[in-house]
């Protein structure tokens, strides 16, 4: 099983590969490149820990097309060591179509979109968009199909099953079973302007619609709104959704907030102090707010990977740039409950992803401290090493729970 699952990843990889190389021999300015990105990870409980490995060799291609149009493809072979095994997984990444317009551009493919806020709806999604500029501001329509991505690149669950569908492995024996994110149509209407009345005022709006294809019922709407304001050397950005979910005819609604106020520091070398607050619903006593569900789950955190719904997190962040070529940076972020503990904590909390940590009576989960330096000394290779401790005992939900730690290395060399 495992020749077969390596033999077929090579192939399809192959595949890609002859396509993206013979395709420049079709224009004379085409621009063609491979990256290679890298992150090992050492980690786990107290004294014990674990060696996980992620790889991924990424050929792209761009040329332009005509006088107003570009193409963009790139593919990829991903190679995943843990729990002493090795996974192959290919993918097709960012491939996009773009046409620019004196008005505006339109994008079809597998393109990059997020909403406002970064973190309901944010990836690669297979559709078009179409923008188109005014006195009045940018306004942007699109519709994407999630059913032909990878699902751990899309990272879609709205339930604990489709949590488990995501977790397991690719079986090739069953690919288009196992390979596949879950059936959904994502559409979203836009609105931005970047000064609003003449002032610095910058404002991100999103209507965002997510119907089910897969039998599960629940469909979600989200109206996003997101404002920046520059304040001398202050940025700050208030932010929010409200989220109403039909789940088998049922109406229910959620919310999800966040806040962020950075200053750039006057020192002799570049520096930033990050505030970060964000706040999402959970399980409430209340029959009007529940869980806030978003389309693709962020984590929040770097070793707890705390996902979404039910979580709220205060994060505090410097970095320093010390050297054209050497940065520094610190994060301590504290997660907190945002849900009722009424009817048993794990079924309240399961989505957050760090079970082990929730099973107590209390709110306040713990702080996480990271910290990792940054070298690049030229454009092309890039190297971040970090490393930090996740304290349950810094709260009360389970403050006598082993910590968490890791330590990892994250490589990114390109070769154009």
């Amino acid at each position: 099983m495992k020749k077969r699952s390596l033999f077929l990843c090579a192939g399809n990889f192959v595949a890609l590969c002859v396509f993206l190389f013979f395709i420049p021999a079709l224009s004379r300015a085409a621009d063609f490149g491979v990256v290679l990105d890298q992150v090992a990870g050492f980690g786990g409980y107290s004294s014990e820990g674990t060696f996980d490995y992620k790889g991924s060799l990424i050929p792209r291609f761009s040329t332009p097309i005509g006088k107003n149009g570009g193409l963009y493809t790139s593919a990829g072979i991903n190679a995943e060591y843990a729990n002493k095994e090795w996974t192959y997984i290919p993918e097709l990444l960012r491939t996009e179509l773009t046409w620019y317009f004196n008005w505006g551009d339109l994008k079809i493919g597998r393109i990059y979109y997020s909403d406002p806020l970064g973190f309901i709806a944010a990836g690669l999604f297979d559709g078009a968009r179409i923008s188109y500029d005014t006195s009045f501001g940018t306004f942007g329509l699109g519709a994407w199909y999630t059913g032909f991505l990878y699902k751990k690149r899309a990272n879609i669950h709205f339930n604990y099953n489709e949590l488990l569908h995501n977790s397991n492995e690719v079986d090739y024996d069953d690919f288009t079973g196992t390979y596949f994110a879950f059936r959904r149509l994502v559409s979203a209407l836009e609105w931005s302007h970047p000064s609003l009345g003449g002032s610095l005022l910058s404002v991100n709006t999103s209507l965002l619609c997510q119907v089910d294809f897969t039998g599960e019922d629940l469909h979600s709407q989200y109206i996003i709104a997101k404002l920046s304001l520059p304040v001398k050397s202050f940025l700050i950005d208030l932010g929010g959704s409200f989220e109403l979910k039909e789940i088998s005819g049922d109406l229910e609604t959620a919310l999800a907030a966040e806040l962020k106020a950075a200053w750039t520091l006057p020192t002799i070398f570049a520096s930033r102090l990050s505030l970060l607050g964000r706040y999402a619903s959970g399980l409430s006593n209340s029959t009007y707010i529940t869980p806030f569900l978003p389309v693709t789950t962020k984590t929040h955190g770097s070793i707890i990977n705390a996902k979404t719904p039910g979580t709220s997190m205060i994060s505090l962040d410097y970095i320093a740039r010390l050297h054209r070529t050497f940065s520094a940076g610190v994060t301590s972020s504290y997660f907190i409950r945002s849900g009722s503990l009424g009817g048993g904590s794990e079924e309240t909390f399961f989505y957050d992803n760090i079970r082990y940590y929730v099973t107590g009576d209390g709110y306040f989960l713990g702080n996480e401290f990271f910290g990792r330096l940054y070298w690049s000394p030229f454009s092309d290779l890039t190297a971040t090493l970090g490393g930090g401790i996740f304290l349950p005992s810094l709260g009360n939900s389970k403050p006598e729970a082993e910590s968490l730690w890791r330590v990892e290395l994250n490589i990114v060399f390109s070769l154009i």
